[in-house]
């Protein structure tokens, strides 16, 4: 296993980079196969992304979470598992709708206490294991307090069956009362070079010394330089921009980061997470790939080290950028 730095996220310590699971299920990034799956998260862990990240809400039928749980079989010890709750609303239970930026127009969880028990124990048996090492609400639930759901996980951290709380998808204030009721160890938000995180989030993790863990690293490919179009099977083609005309926008737009990715000698995904490990050491990039190369090449951005006047640069060139098409939470922040 390759050695990668290690950074806090409040009191848990995991890799500078872990690795997001989501991208392993079938109807995520098209489809994909059992053992490719396997193969590829495997590879993630012996390169040293032993932070994974999972949901119950990916895939049919808990698919990702078992089949995290498969990948770690026998290797446990090693590995620091992260899942989220909300989304497979039990039968006879209301789903709590919002609306979201995304072509499907909403999403639905219910994090009710009542509920919250039910949801960690499928996860356990998923994921095959005894404890979950940090647990969080997939996403805040519009008819339920935040304290209300974050008592429920606490619950479960007190009888041992969840090792740390997690946030995902809040604003600040979430985070400030969710914290008030149970430590908050580490906050995920979608945040990349095309999705700055709020500032207010950020804000407010630091003054209580919780973690930031950003989700889609890598703008769900787009920052890799890779992506031209997305096929009809790809769950991409629900975000705008990578829409046709959006897409050509958006890569005409980032040709300067490329070419600072380019004169560093890196690739542009490279560049993408080596800038967030940039923003702080309590920021973790969980990127998530099929592919051994580029899984690779995405733990191999740990160890770059960018330059301050780089980083000047980089800041000058993406703030003449503003990406077309919405993002999932455009709603909800910046």
């Amino acid at each position: 296993m390759n050695e990668i730095p290690s950074r806090g996220l409040g009191r848990l310590r995991v890799p500078a980079i872990g690795y997001g699971a989501m991208v392993l299920s079938p109807g995520m990034y098209g489809e994909v196969d059992e053992d490719r799956a396997l193969a590829a998260l495997r590879h993630a862990l012996d390169g040293g992304a032993t932070f994974v990240d999972t949901s119950d809400g990916y895939g049919e039928d808990g698919h990702n979470e078992r089949l995290v749980g498969k990948a770690i079989k026998g290797r446990r010890d090693e590995v620091v598992v992260a899942t989220k709750f909300g989304f497979r609303v039990p039968d006879g239970a209301e789903p709590h709708r919002f609306p979201v930026g995304f072509e499907f127009g909403e999403l639905a969880v219910n994090a009710e206490p009542r509920y919250v028990r039910g949801y960690a124990e499928a996860s356990l048996r998923n994921l095959d294991v005894d404890v979950i090492d940090l647990y969080y609400p997939h996403f805040p639930d519009p008819k339920v307090p935040i304290e209300d759901t974050v008592g429920a996980v606490a619950e479960l951290v007190d009888d041992g069956l969840v090792r740390y709380l997690g946030l995902s998808n809040v604003t600040a204030e979430q985070l400030r009362r969710a914290h008030a009721v149970h430590p908050v160890q580490a906050v995920q938000t979608e945040w990349s070079m095309w999705r700055p995180a709020d500032p207010d989030l950020l804000a407010a993790a630091r003054e209580l010394g919780v973690g930031v863990v950003a989700w889609s690293p890598l703008g769900a490919g787009f920052l890799t330089g890779t992506v031209e179009r997305v096929g009809d099977g790809d769950f991409r083609r629900n975000n705008p921009r990578f829409g046709d005309a959006n897409l050509a926008a958006n890569n005409d737009a980032y040709v300067a980061v490329r070419g600072i990715a380019a004169d560093l000698g890196i690739t542009p995904g490279q560049l993408a997470l080596a800038w967030l490990l940039h923003q702080g050491q309590d920021v973790v990039p969980i990127p998530g790939s099929r592919t051994p190369a580029h899984i690779e090449e995405n733990l191999q951005a740990a160890h770059i080290d960018l330059h301050a006047d780089t980083l000047a640069q980089l800041d000058a060139a993406l703030a003449r950028v503003t990406p077309a098409g919405g993002t999932l939470l455009q709603d909800r922040g910046p």
